[in-house]
């Protein structure tokens, strides 16, 4: 977990609470989930936290946190930010192993031995947490005043431009940090202690990602900036680069910074960031907007809340919230200034009957909850529902048992699975599990199938982000490619091979919360010298007797069937799949010499 020095005398002042005791302010840090560790031998807080909220890698986070868990402040709070005066050109020459860049000037600063203390912790916990150890993201920050930007034809007026290029392990030389010599790259990787620390990012690469400005190289990222840029307590204007695999990743360390630094009185001013082509405005600080329903909050934390309450508590969590009504009417909103948090009842009272009245009245509210740029936890609609849990205070809800007179059993989804399994089995397949993960080529190519196609599994592929093997880089999108490469493997077993699965599988969709679809699916294939359509449809036939449905298989086109031997699968009126007979070219791409028919549907189909 990460651990963060604070001192408490500068969190007291940032957080507007000087009359705070250490023991209280103890209290508060942990009811945020922050856990105090112990002391530093000057006498700062040792705090521990999950690390979800890296936007309190520091003290100026941590004090954010405080200002509105007290009420001092309240709702989303954007910087406001100057014009771009400087430009950021990344060059071709740029490694490919580390393409992007972002970046933000701020200025106005008065840096002294505490803000520039603090400002380093911020950088080393990013590099730890997000930029995993500088691999996927690192932290330059530069002394504006010593940087020559160039600006275009010689006009002084205009944009002043740096470039993020490439350089020859051997090629230009600087002076790094803590060091008085002109170096190469290479010779910094091979003498400083810094570069020997970093080296095996870098290490084995045609060219080091660098960044220069009219004068020359001052920023060998990720491993140290130039000594010519270093800051200090004199620097006032700041430039904050970071490079990186990601530009997701950079973009979002370079907010959580940026916010640090509006806490101390920087003034953001933006940069533009010109790849070949694209144009980036930089930093990002759009907000984004999740959607969490009354009754969810309520049933989730055991309480009945009434509607104002809830967007108060929203905006103590530092986030905003306009509700309208699940019913699609004109529900009234309730704004923020409609809020008296004198009516609001303290976690030390009982919620009195009106408010529980209250609530009944607010169960169909849908809070739309806007999100600050430097919550990067906030994924999931169950994100927001912490954050009401935190700020109502969660010691402060009282324990209840569930509202039901049942014991532990199965979920009704696992008896329907295993029902279903016990039907294949009985009907002459034999169970299979196979891995969730494969390749886009596996789904769609060697089925003569493309995601762009209107069939059964043509659909966009949740990927894995950097993946240890070619073989297993997305999740599948439906599961009869699976029982084609167990049959592909097979080829030496004795035949006839019925084989089935009930398996997850998934496919990209902006509409769910998480971004992912999920249902669990059921795929069955028969290879042998006489497998038909017959069969199949036979074997289904009897699958959906088993559990009372009507089976329908109007004719229907499938890139991975015959054409003229494919239908779908219609159970009580529901599509939920297709069947047919393997296309020729899908079996000589799995080696196979034996005709196969298969099936696959919704698992829910049976229901």
């Amino acid at each position: 977990m990460p651990v963060v020095d604070v001192d408490p005398d500068e969190l007291r002042t940032l957080a507007s609470v000087q009359d705070k005791s250490d023991a209280e302010l103890k209290d508060d840090l942990f009811a945020l989930g922050l856990e105090f560790e112990g002391e530093t031998d000057d006498g700062e807080f040792e705090l521990e936290f999950a690390p979800d909220r890296l936007d309190r890698l520091s003290v100026e986070g941590i004090a954010r946190s405080l200002r509105y868990q007290y009420g001092h402040d309240r709702g989303v709070y954007v910087p406001t930010t100057n014009d771009a005066e400087w430009i950021i050109e990344v060059d071709e020459s740029v490694p490919e192993e580390r393409p992007y860049v972002t970046g933000a000037i701020v200025r106005g600063l008065d840096l002294d031995e505490s803000r520039l203390e603090s400002l380093i912790q911020l950088q080393e916990k990013l590099h730890a947490t997000m930029g995993r150890g500088r691999a996927k993201g690192a932290i330059g920050v530069h002394d504006l005043a010593m940087i020559k930007g160039r600006a275009a034809s010689g006009d002084g007026d205009a944009p002043k431009t740096i470039t993020y290029r490439g350089v020859e392990p051997d090629g230009d030389r600087f002076v790094p940090l803590d060091d008085d010599d002109e170096r190469t790259p290479a010779e910094v990787l091979e003498t400083h202690p810094t570069g020997d620390t970093y080296r095996d990012l870098v290490e084995g690469l045609d060219r080091y990602p660098a960044i220069y400005d009219d004068i020359g190289l001052f920023s060998f990222p990720p491993v140290i900036n130039g000594k010519r840029t270093e800051v200090d307590e004199d620097s006032r204007d700041l430039l904050i680069e970071m490079t990186g695999t990601d530009q997701w990743t950079i973009d979002r360390m370079l907010t959580i910074v940026c916010y640090a630094l509006d806490a101390r009185g920087g003034r953001i001013e933006e940069v533009d960031v010109r790849y070949d082509d694209r144009e980036l405005v930089r930093p990002d600080l759009s907000t984004e907007t999740k959607r969490v329903a009354h009754d969810r909050i309520e049933r989730t934390l055991g309480i009945d809340i009434p509607g104002k309450e809830v967007v108060d508590l929203l905006e103590r969590a530092g986030l905003s919230a306009e509700t309208t009504s699940d019913a699609g009417g004109d529900e009234p909103e309730i704004p923020a200034d409609d809020v008296e948090l004198e009516t609001v009842p303290r976690r030390t009272q009982e919620p009195d009957t009106a408010a529980r009245s209250t609530a009944t009245a607010d169960d169909g509210l849908i809070y739309e909850v806007e999100i600050p740029p430097y919550r990067v936890d906030v994924l999931h609609p169950m994100d927001i529902v912490d954050d009401v849990g935190r700020a109502y205070g969660f010691n402060d809800l009282e324990p209840t048992y569930p509202d039901v007179s049942t014991v532990g059993g199965r979920h009704e989804r696992s008896r329907l699975e295993d029902a279903a399994r016990d039907a294949l089995v009985g009907l002459g397949f034999e169970d299979l599990l196979n891995f969730y993960m494969t390749n886009e080529a596996a789904l769609f190519d060697r089925m003569a199938l493309s995601p762009d196609d209107n069939a059964l599994g043509a659909r966009d592929p949740p990927a894995i982000t950097g993946p240890y093997s070619e073989e297993y880089t997305v999740v599948r999108t439906w599961a009869l490619p699976s029982l084609m490469m167990v049959l592909e493997n097979n080829t030496h077993r004795a035949y006839p091979q019925d084989l089935a699965e009930i398996g997850l599988v998934s496919a990209v969709d902006p509409d769910e919360a998480t971004g992912v679809a999920e249902h669990r699916s059921v795929a069955g294939a028969l290879a042998r010298t006489d497998a038909s359509y017959e069969d199949a449809k036979a074997r289904l036939q009897a699958l959906a007797r088993a559990f009372g449905k009507t089976l329908e298989t109007p004719p229907a086109e499938h890139p991975s069937f015959i054409s003229g031997r494919t239908a779908e699968i219609v159970l009580d009126g529901e599509s939920v799949g297709v069947l047919g007979e393997v296309h020729p070219k899908v079996l000589v791409e799995h080696d196979l010499e034996l005709p196969v028919a298969a099936f696959e549907f919704r698992l829910d189909g049976l229901r």
